[in-house]
């Protein structure tokens, strides 16, 4: 694991934001690549929980406060990782959530994620309502049928087909499969059913499931994002009682469903047609350089900020908004990263960038040299 001093995450962050700044001042708002698909949870949710029944949502302020349209629904207090990409990607405007996306817009893309979202479908009832990546995949195909009307009448599947194999596609899952469903053994049973070795297999046994289902609807260029260290969220911390120490059993579990990760993204390397799958090491992006590391930046109340309340002033040096999503400061360098790697740990077997150079320069699919984690 590599450790950025503070002048370096700095110097990070200000090469982002300049690249971002630079693409958006005089690439004329043309992207990278036609779309940009995203998947996820509440790490990704933009505005997908504002209308359901469920504690999972966060459309009112302390949220958004950094955010120029203030709060949409976003878990964090300004932009998330997948908006950093999605700007360095090259779109002039954020992906739409799914549940307000419209007419032409769905043609770069649609962001799905869910607050409380997992793998297993019941992950996350003890939130309320939520959408699950078995849903976001049929959400998917509505988008798909909607793509197909604006194509024109005159497109066959195969053009549909050939537009959708040109775009990104960003799948985060997991979490929640851990924090709320696993390690709460007073709602599921999980815990006494699996071992966490056990566990990361079945996740992965769905998982592969649901990807592949993604392939099938044209998927060929994914990033998955791994499990970052739940066991540092201060909520973690406060309810297992560790007194700022992460909770070892937590990341230990994570570990387990990473190496389990880049092994799925290996074979669906190996044995999928086109198939370019890359795995995004967020545990391994190490949030030195910044002052906080282990509380939120505003009042929570279980994990999420108390409406209306006064925050931290100085959120660039949190890496925590609430008691478990990260601030715009940390976002900017996960998602940078996830862009374009600053070490060869970052991403496996390319970067995001490395999907989209692929588009322009190796349309047969060459593979690539892999790198090891």
């Amino acid at each position: 694991m590599y450790m950025m001093t503070s002048w370096v995450r700095i110097w990070f962050v200000v090469f982002i934001t300049l690249l971002i700044s630079n693409w958006q001042s005089f690439v004329c708002g043309e992207p990278q690549v036609p779309c940009y698909f995203i998947f996820g949870d509440s790490l990704f949710d933009n505005g997908n929980n504002n209308d359901l029944n469920t504690t999972a949502k966060v459309n009112y302020r302390p949220y958004g406060i950094d955010f120029p349209l203030g709060p949409t629904g976003r878990f964090c207090n300004g932009r998330t990782s997948v908006d950093i990409i999605a700007q360095l990607l090259g779109f002039e405007n954020f992906i739409p959530p799914f549940a307000t996306a419209s007419g032409e817009q769905i043609l770069q893309g649609v962001n799905y994620a869910s607050g409380g979202a997992g793998i297993r479908d019941d992950t996350g009832m003890n939130l309320g309502a939520r959408i699950s990546f078995t849903q976001q995949l049929i959400n998917h195909q509505t988008t798909i049928s909607r793509i197909a009307q604006l194509l024109g009448n005159e497109s066959s599947s195969t053009t549909v087909t050939d537009y959708l194999n040109k775009c990104i596609y960003t799948v985060g899952f997991g979490s929640n499969d851990y924090i709320n469903n696993y390690f709460l053994p007073n709602y599921y049973p999980t815990s006494t059913l699996y071992t966490l070795d056990e566990y990361a297999v079945a996740l992965m046994q769905q998982y592969s499931l649901q990807l592949s289902i993604l392939y099938t609807a044209g998927a060929r260029k994914v990033s998955i994002f791994g499990l970052g260290n739940i066991g540092c969220a201060p909520k973690e911390m406060a309810d297992f009682g560790t007194n700022y120490t992460c909770v070892g059993m937590m990341d230990s579990a994570c570990q387990i469903f990473n190496a389990h990760l880049v092994s799925l993204v290996d074979s669906f390397n190996d044995l999928l047609p086109d198939a370019q799958f890359i795995y995004i090491n967020s545990s391994g992006m190490a949030a030195t350089g910044f002052t906080d590391v282990s509380t939120p930046c505003c009042s929570v109340t279980d994990e999420l900020c108390e409406p209306m309340e006064v925050t931290c002033s100085n959120r660039s040096e949190y890496v925590f908004w609430d008691g478990v999503h990260p601030t715009e400061a940390y976002n900017l360098i996960t998602g940078g990263r996830a862009y374009g790697a600053e070490y060869s740990t970052d991403a496996y077997p390319t970067d995001i960038r490395g999907l989209v150079i692929s588009n322009e320069t190796d349309s047969d699919h060459q593979a690539r040299p892999r790198q090891a984690m």
